[in-house]
């Protein structure tokens, strides 16, 4: 991105030149973030997950609301997460509430995976403790023979979530640790932004 970034007026414009820079330097998953979130005792949990759209609403990614993160995140609503594009010498901070996207939009996500991989959805209880390999592999065999003719619908508890930030954090590597950091930030998800450097 030509110019300095830290006069950036408007953090979504960045974070989309960020990213189709990335795309091509990153050799795998340039859309992998970092996510976190916390239990009910407040310990912090973290991993890895595939940013799968973003747009001036928020971040969206995609899981079992059954799994530790679904059950977390709904708990409290909240998430934070992390892009690091190493390459670049880059990583952009996430942090805000959450919610669902509508049906409508995990829908069309969902029949757009790979058949398999809607398939996957069903037979695994993620996070879950799990006998045995065989015993995944079964009930992916099990739902394959439900679904082997038509459509393999979402199921009920498979849907996306969307981190609607309030605080955007955009940070790039300096010589000599002079790190360049601007962070936008906004009361609630439909605020206006407020812009501000930071120390390294």
């Amino acid at each position: 991105m030509t110019g300095d970034f830290t006069q950036a007026t408007e953090p979504f414009a960045l974070f989309r030149a960020w990213m189709a820079e990335a795309e091509p330097a990153e050799i795998n998953d340039p859309n992998g973030m970092a996510l976190a979130s916390v239990d009910a005792d407040g310990l912090p949990n973290v991993r890895m997950v595939l940013l799968k759209g973003f747009d001036e609403r928020g971040f969206v990614f995609y899981t079992n609301l059954q799994s530790q993160k679904g059950v977390e995140i709904l708990g409290n609503h909240k998430a934070a997460a992390l892009f690091h594009w190493k390459s670049l010498r880059r990583q952009v901070r996430v942090r805000g509430p959450v919610e669902q996207v509508s049906d409508a939009e995990a829908d069309a996500y969902f029949q757009s995976r790979p058949r398999d991989s809607r398939i996957g959805a069903w037979a695994s209880q993620q996070s879950r403790p799990l006998e045995s390999r065989f015993a995944l592999e079964k009930a992916a065999a099990l739902h394959a023979a439900t679904y082997a003719i038509g459509e393999v619908p979402r199921p009920p508890h498979w849907t996306g979530l969307r981190i609607m930030p309030t605080y955007l954090e955009f940070w790039k590597d300096g010589a000599f640790r002079l790190h360049d950091r601007v962070v936008f930030r906004r009361a609630e998800p439909t605020g206006d932004w407020t812009r501000q450097r930071l120390y390294p």
